[in-house]
């Protein structure tokens, strides 16, 4: 495999750095999460009810793009089918898709486009396991796994569905040119789900992997490709925990992509209050952009297609921060220097940033900075933040604080936080202060 960060959307996916997941399909109706089938053991027949009465009349593209934009997230990345097997666009090769329903129309198509009127970067995300599809050989996932018996699923043909998942990626890389990423999920060889190992589990052999690539690889050279398919794949998708630190494979740096959701569900799941806050989610973006990866946060919408009011006062809380501090992780990444307890440092050309996750008594000592700052600001109202260097001989006294470590750099601070769920300091480096850091572009915007 070729060297993830020389194909062509390595770079505006590094920074873009924080994206939209949207998990839509079907099983918005049930309103109990997007494996409801799977945990139900919800047969064909049970299910097609809400093919039947599929009707999204609120359903505004327009809106969730915007919604995205606001939130400072820069691409979006949308189910084309879920493991059910319902597509989202009017696919050739099955009349299982949003074509057929009540609805009677692309869903993916607009969505597309307002992403495109935006000018976000665009990602889809393809599931491997099709439970509708005749031809998809039952296994410990499968919703009929209780009731398959050895003559049903001798008659399943493994070689007819590789046909037609790889025909419907053909599809949709041709539809869709230019894409930054394409997820295909997920590959179960050795699998646990839910504390049960799984028999029957799939992996490249089954889903035909290495022909599936040479595919995407023909129509789109420069897209990245996750690592779900049962090879290595472009970009690493830690789901639903923060990494310790920065990825790696072999011991070298890959690209990498958290996948999070709001309240533990990928699809809409009605009774689930179970949200993060907009202080911990901004913590975990900017935990990730100074690691050097990228945070995919999902949204499950309604079955009208709208974006649910806590999801939406979610984004929006996060919309505030990011208006105001969006340039600490937009083109942002790691920088090489080691931030004070309880903070975390993003780097973009020669300002650093950083961000307080608790608030400090008066002062904050920045190590190995001695020397090496022009200025320092508040970054949510470019209020200047007093700094002196630290005189190593200075002993705490009565009303006179210790000093930082040697070579350490003193910020000083008022007494109460700034009124920001994560308030940031943006840090003027003097030339040549960091010339080995990793840099990820020009100046901030």
């Amino acid at each position: 495999m070729s060297d993830p960060y020389q194909l062509a959307q390595a770079k505006p996916f590094r920074e873009r750095r924080f994206g939209l997941f949207i998990h839509w399909g079907l099983y918005a109706m049930a309103a109990r999460n997007e494996w409801m089938r799977h945990r139900e053991r919800t047969t064909n027949e049970q299910y097609e009810q809400y093919f039947k009465h599929f009707c999204p009349d609120l359903y505004d593209p327009r809106d969730w793009v915007a919604l995205a934009e606001q939130a400072g997230m820069r691409y979006v990345v949308v189910t084309t089918k879920h493991h059910d097997g319902f597509c989202l666009w009017d696919s050739d090769a099955t009349d299982y898709k949003a074509t057929k329903t009540p609805w009677g129309r692309d869903l993916l198509a607009p969505l597309a486009a307002a992403v495109r009127e935006r000018g976000l970067g665009l990602g889809l995300y393809h599931s491997l396991i099709d439970w509708h599809h005749p031809d998809f050989p039952v296994d410990g996932l499968h919703p009929l796994r209780d009731s398959i018996t050895p003559e049903l699923q001798a008659v399943r043909n493994p070689a007819a569905y590789r046909r037609y998942l790889h025909g419907q990626v053909r599809d949709l890389l041709t539809r869709y040119p230019d894409l930054q990423e394409l997820w295909l999920d997920f590959s179960y060889t050795d699998h646990v789900h839910d504390g049960v190992p799984v028999w029957g589990g799939k992996g490249a052999a089954d889903w035909g992997s290495e022909e599936l690539l040479a595919i995407v690889r023909q129509l789109q050279p420069g897209i990245l490709v996750n690592d779900r398919s049962g090879l290595p794949g472009d970009f690493v998708t830690p789901e639903q925990y923060q990494p310790l630190e920065p990825l790696t494979r072999n011991g070298v740096p890959v690209l990498w992509e958290a996948c999070q959701t709001l309240n533990g569900s990928w699809g809409y799941d009605r009774d689930n209050q179970d949200f993060k806050s907009v202080p911990l989610l901004l913590r975990m973006l900017v935990d990730t952009v100074s690691k050097d990866g990228n945070l995919l946060l999902n949204v499950g919408p309604t079955a009208r297609g709208e974006i649910d009011p806590t999801a939406r006062e979610t984004l929006e809380g996060i919309g505030r921060w990011m208006r105001q501090h969006g340039r600490s992780i937009h083109e942002a990444g790691p920088s090489r220097f080691s931030p004070p307890p309880d903070c975390r440092y993003t780097q973009r050309g020669d300002r650093l940033y950083l961000h307080l996750f608790a608030w400090p008594f008066e002062t904050v000592h920045l190590s190995g900075l001695a020397g090496k700052v022009r200025y320092a600001q508040f970054l949510h109202d470019g209020s200047e933040v007093q700094q002196e260097v630290s005189d190593p001989n200075q002993q705490a006294y009565a009303t006179s604080p210790e000093a930082g470590p040697p070579g350490s750099l003193t910020l000083r601070l008022p007494v109460r936080q700034p009124a920001v769920e994560v308030p940031v300091i943006e840090i003027f480096l003097k030339p040549g202060a960091d010339s080995s850091a990793r840099l990820m572009g020009g100046e901030p915007s």
